[in-house]
């Protein structure tokens, strides 16, 4: 009944980065975007920022 031996070093390190592996998937999904989906929507809320301010009447800071 003996199996194959088993390097238990390299046994912690795997189970060590299934664990991370999932933590990091679990946080991605907890936080969201990837970095560049966060650029991606960061250039397009700058974009439309700046097509409002283009269309903002000049005359609109002597009423207030």
């Amino acid at each position: 009944m003996t199996g194959q031996p088993v390097n238990l070093r390299r046994a912690r390190k795997h189970k060590a980065r299934e664990g991370a592996r999932a933590e990091a998937e679990a946080n991605a999904a907890r936080h969201g975007q990837t970095r560049a989906g966060r650029s991606l929507r960061a250039a397009r809320e700058e974009l439309e920022a700046r097509r409002l301010d283009g269309h903002r009447r000049e005359d609109a800071d002597e009423r207030e």
